[in-house]
C-alpha cells in the first residue's frame, strides 16, 4: 500500500513537519501501511525491537499488566504521534504492551530498513533523538506532578497534554476520545477519585462528560488550575 497520500497528515505533526524534506521523503519511502483492528497487539513487553510507527488514524494503548493483572496506563497515542523509538537507540526488547484502540491505521518503518537507512545518514539521528528527548521530558514532569501536585490539578494537565497531542499539534483538540478509567490509569488515582474531580469540573462548567470522551469547554479555566 502506497504510504505518500498521508503525507498531509504527518505534517499536521510538530515532529515530522519539522524535519528537512529529504528526510520526510525518505521515511516515506521506507514506510509501509498496516492496517489493525480493535483490540490486536502491535506488540508486547519483552518483544524484540520491530521498528518505528506513526499512528494515521484511530489510536494504540501504550501500557503494562502486571501479573496480578493491574495495569499501569502510560498514554492513548492517536494521530499524527510517532512512538518505538526507544529501541532503535538501545536494541533491547518492547518495554511495554501496544494494544489497538477502534480502527487504526498506522505507517510503521521496520527496524532493520531504519537502522541502514540511518548508517548511510548519521547526521539524521539528532532528529530521532529530539523525538525521544521530548517524551522523556514529559515523562520527567509527569513524575514531579505525581510527587507534587494536588490531584485536581494533575488532572488538568492531563486533560490539556492530551488535547495538545502531547506538544505534536498546533490547535488543540476539544473532544477527547478518552473513558474516565483511562484517565485515572494514566496518573495513578483511583477511577472514584477521577471521576468526583471530572464531575466538579462540569459542574463549574469546565468540562462535559461523555460516553467513553471528554469535552474541554473552557481551556483558560483548565489551564488556571494548573497554576499551583
Amino acid at each position: 500500500m502506497n504510504s505518500q497520500p498521508w503525507h498531509s497528515h504527518l505534517m499536521a505533526g510538530h515532529w515530522y513537519s519539522h524535519l528537512p524534506i529529504e528526510l520526510q521523503d525518505s521515511l516515506l519511502g521506507m514506510s509501509r501501511l498496516r492496517r489493525l483492528s480493535p483490540g490486536q497487539r502491535l506488540f508486547q513487553r519483552g518483544d524484540p525491537p520491530c521498528g518505528l510507527y506513526a499512528v494515521l488514524e484511530g489510536a494504540v494503548r501504550v501500557g503494562s499488566v502486571n501479573e496480578q493483572g493491574k495495569e499501569a496506563l502510560l498514554s492513548v497515542v492517536e494521530a499524527p504521534h510517532w512512538f518505538g523509538e526507544i529501541c532503535l537507540f538501545d536494541g533491547q526488547p518492547r518495554t511495554h504492551d501496544a494494544v489497538i484502540v477502534g480502527q487504526c491505521t498506522l505507517l510503521h518503518l521496520p527496524q532493520a530498513t531504519l537502522l541502514a537507512f540511518l548508517e548511510q545518514h548519521p547526521a539524521y539521528w539528532r532528529h530521532l533523538a529530539l523525538l525521544m528527548s521530548h517524551k522523556l521530558r514529559l515523562a520527567f514532569i509527569n513524575l514531579e506532578q505525581l510527587s507534587l501536585m494536588p490531584a485536581p490539578a494533575r488532572v488538568a494537565h492531563r486533560l490539556l497534554l492530551i488535547a495538545e497531542g502531547y506538544g505534536e499539534i498546533e490547535s488543540a483538540r476539544q473532544v477527547l476520545q478518552l473513558s474516565q478509567e483511562q484517565l485515572a490509569l494514566m496518573l495513578s488515582l483511583s477511577r472514584q477519585t477521577t471521576n468526583q474531580i471530572l464531575k466538579d469540573l462540569q459542574a463549574q462548567g469546565i468540562l462535559h462528560l461523555g460516553y467513553g470522551e471528554i469535552e474541554i469547554l473552557d481551556m483558560g479555566r483548565l489551564r488556571e488550575m494548573t497554576l499551583v
